[in-house]
């Protein structure tokens, strides 16, 4: 069995909660190197992966021979720096979200993927839940008629993720938890809507609790917290998004917020069915009319590996057996349209066309 060879650059949070545990149980992929500027946390994840290089500089990965791949665990704003220097390179690329920090970047890297021919694929893992690939093909079947509207969040009580470190530092995030979170529902709402383009967004963010140390969520032990660190970010978006076919979505996302308990969510209006799923309670569920009546469905769905894990194992199969991607880079441009505009509306308090 041909195995890709891939080095994972960035050791971090993510690399190691969700990447690496992924590559343990796939015998198609080869980690042969391991980068972080911290060379302590680069030669730990080498030798927990079987990695016989490991590195500080991601440049030097760049410079190896028989590469088939990388993938980036990197701060936000390093993102497409590493995959446009790794495609021009004729390396094909995997990238944590989101995509890049603003539109321009995002460009660099739709058009260095285009120029090499490689593979860019950025991480959304959601899609690959099992309520996710069901709604899809409930969808696609037409069961639900025209999505007119849906609504989608990912809201936390208390759970802002390495305060005043690069989380919270916009130069180096890209901004707080629209960016954070927002790329995981909005994404997973618009490809369930089957990816109809964005064109105008409005939105308000809110920063206020800089100042609030306290934590209930597991999610605020990603990333390094700096004591008098930056905090120059948002903990709380909300907006409106318009889209070509003329559907429309609400959003919110928030690090810190004061509601009853931090949930996941999506909701869907439809002309023949409506459906919803959130964290709360892990079911999918579809309302309908049939006979006359009313009618709610309940489907049991499974994960068939973890998510992130199941993105990992499709880019495997995207290289080695010619599948069809389920990503490509003009939905992670038309992504970070939508987020760059949403910053820039909450900034001029008007809606911005895109």
């Amino acid at each position: 069995m041909k195995k890709l060879k891939i080095a994972l650059i960035g050791a971090g949070g993510i690399a190691t909660t969700a990447h690496a545990p992924g590559y343990e149980n796939m015998d198609n992929v080869e980690i042969v190197a391991v980068c972080d500027i911290v060379e302590a946390k680069a030669k730990k994840m080498a030798e927990r992966l079987g990695a016989e290089k490991y590195c500080t500089d991601y440049k030097e990965i760049l410079e190896m021979e028989g590469l088939d791949a990388i993938d980036i665990c990197t701060p936000n704003y390093l993102h497409s720096i590493i995959a446009v220097a790794a495609l021009e390179k004729g390396i094909n690329v995997f990238c944590e979200k989101p995509d890049a920090v603003s539109v321009a970047e995002a460009e660099k890297m739709k058009a260095a993927a285009e120029k090499s021919g490689k593979t860019l694929m950025v991480m959304r893992n959601n899609r690959y839940m099992g309520i996710s690939s069901y709604l899809k093909k409930y969808i696609e079947d037409g069961k639900m008629g025209e999505i007119y509207a849906a609504r989608c969040g990912w809201q936390r009580r208390r759970g802002i993720p390495g305060k005043g470190g690069w989380f919270t530092t916009k130069e180096q995030s890209g901004g707080g938890p629209l960016i954070d979170l927002g790329v995981h529902m909005i994404d997973l709402s618009i490809w369930l809507m089957g990816n109809p383009k964005p064109v105008a967004v409005s939105g308000c963010t809110y920063e206020k609790f800089a100042n609030s140390d306290v934590s209930d969520s597991v999610n605020s032990s990603f990333g390094e917290k700096v004591e008098d660190g930056t905090f120059d970010v948002e903990d709380l978006a909300m907006g409106f998004i318009r889209f070509d076919n003329g559907a429309c979505m609400q959003i919110e996302f928030s690090w810190a917020s004061n509601i009853e308990e931090e949930q996941r969510f999506i909701e869907f209006r439809g002309t023949k069915s409506g459906a919803m799923w959130s964290s709360k309670d892990n079911q999918l569920k579809i309302f309908a009319e049939n006979y006359g009546v009313t009618e709610d469905l309940l489907p049991k769905t499974k994960d068939a590996y973890k998510i992130h894990e199941a993105n990992l194992r499709h880019f495997a199969d995207v290289l080695l057996n010619g599948a069809e991607p389920m990503f490509v880079p003009q939905q992670g441009l038309d992504m970070i349209k939508i987020l760059e505009g949403f910053y820039k509306s909450a900034k001029e308090g008007r809606e911005i066309v895109l």
